[in-house]
């Protein structure tokens, strides 16, 4: 009897130490501490519940705390009607200076649909998708629709992780947030009268400020971790064998594509972001494309790039420097930089395939990840990321998270495509080895940072 009394104590001391340290967010009788922001959509209270109710022609709905906070854990269970869209605000802003006052900030993405990506990380209202679920199998399957869900999420210094019913779904590195609110969304849903009166439900909601170190949650090795900070390497970037490509600061690592030197004029190293000027529109006029000094084979590249209206440009790969048009630039397989809407290249070739994000002349560009979804792309004078992954001759292209052009160099299929290309004169074109990695100045200012690489 005596054993049983200790053994009582102690699950009982263990669970108030587990405990510790966790506030309630909702008292469960009324919504003091919480207002509502932007859309008219109706919440109230059931029983332990918040309840949040769609209704016709109103924008996104948010119930937030009146309190902000920095460094957390936050859990909470959601159950949501499958036709209704939803989300967790956190770390979010509402201000008067910015879109008068529209909600946005990173969101926990609750997602019903077959997309099946709760649990990713979504920027509202500014950059869109930080982390998508779309090389996440595990993730995507976490959440079970008509059911409760349990989700985590730690937002510790830049680190912010989130998990559903104990399944880790994303992993970002971020510091343009340090503080904010909670808020339960509503979503839009226009004027659907299909899925007006749908609900979504929280309860459960509390959260953890202090002594956060000690109940972190491990990430799942096999889940990756995308960092946003510029010009950084984490942690897991450098366990997982990523290196800057471009420090920041200096040329070191790149020359022209016409010399051993690196242009004197015509790109600009400011602020952690190199720039490649203005020329008129006359390609190459003033500095010309850069390469690498290395060549690579098997390889994944990050590269963030920002285009003014009306720009072109290109990430080139595969670069040979035996094959040099008459004003400088490499021949290579490219990554399409371009203003899809103002400049005229989006129109020529065929059926798109010089737009943003396209193999050049080769593949148009459109959303694998999600068929029959947008590319993703966030637009002129916002900074887009391009993502190229080359392994045992398979190829991809990604855009924001979104795989957009996939491919196997040499294949009879490429062969055909090059064939009725404008590389159609150059034998073997694409199927080297190895080779150079490219930016290319085509006469527009274009910037670019934040550009690694791993080999694999």
């Amino acid at each position: 009897m005596k054993r049983f009394i200790f053994i009582t104590f102690i699950i009982i001391s263990f669970s108030s130490i587990a405990q510790a340290g966790w506030k309630s967010l909702f008292n469960g009788k009324d919504f003091t501490g919480w207002k509502q922001l932007n859309g008219a959509a109706e919440y109230r209270i059931e029983e332990d519940q918040i309840v949040g109710v769609s209704i016709l022609n109103t924008t996104n709905s948010f119930m937030c705390t009146e309190e902000s906070f920095g460094d957390f854990i936050f859990e909470t269970e959601v159950k949501v009607d499958p036709r209704l869209n939803s989300g967790i605000q956190f770390r979010s802003q509402s201000n008067k200076q910015y879109r008068d006052g529209r909600v946005h900030g990173y969101q926990a993405e609750i997602d019903p649909s077959p997309r099946a990506y709760s649990g990713g990380i979504y920027d509202e209202a500014r950059r869109g998708w930080l982390y998508a679920l779309a090389e996440n199998p595990k993730g995507r399957a976490a959440f079970i629709n008509g059911a409760w869900n349990k989700y985590r999420i730690e937002a510790i210094g830049n680190s912010l992780r989130i998990w559903i019913n104990g399944v880790n779904c994303s992993n970002v590195v971020d510091d343009v947030d340090v503080r904010g609110f909670i808020g339960l969304q509503v979503h839009s849903i226009g004027d659907n009268k299909e899925k007006e009166g749908s609900e979504v439900r929280w309860r459960n909601i509390r959260i953890k400020t202090s002594d956060l170190e000690v109940e972190r949650w491990p990430m799942d090795p096999g889940v990756r971790e995308i960092n946003y900070i510029p010009n950084t390497m984490s942690a897991y970037e450098k366990r997982k064998g990523w290196r800057l490509l471009w420090d920041g600061k200096t040329s070191e690592g790149w020359r022209s594509t016409g010399s051993d030197n690196f242009p004197d004029r015509g790109w600009e190293m400011k602020d952690g972001v190199l720039t490649v000027l203005e020329s008129g529109g006359d390609d190459s006029a003033r500095g010309g494309s850069i390469i690498t000094r290395e060549k690579f084979s098997q390889f994944e590249l990050i590269v963030d790039f920002k285009i003014t209206e009306g720009a072109n440009s290109g990430i080139k790969y595969f670069v040979d420097p035996e094959l040099i048009e008459s004003k400088g630039w490499g021949i290579g397989m490219e990554y399409q930089i371009l203003d899809d809407d103002k400049h005229p290249d989006a129109k020529h070739g065929i059926e798109g395939n010089r737009t943003v994000a396209s193999l050049y002349d080769l593949i148009t560009a459109e959303n694998l990840s999600l068929p029959g979804g947008g590319k993703g792309f966030r637009g002129v004078d916002r900074w887009n990321r391009a993502r190229i992954i080359v392994k045992d001759d398979y190829v991809e292209h990604w855009l924001n998270e979104q795989k957009v052009v996939e491919y196997k160099r040499g294949s009879q299929i490429f062969r055909a495509l090059v064939n009725y290309s404008k590389y159609k004169e150059y034998k073997n074109f694409g199927q080297a080895s190895e080779g150079y990695i490219m930016l290319q100045d085509h006469g527009n200012t274009v910037h670019f940072r934040n550009i690694k690489v791993r080999e694999f």
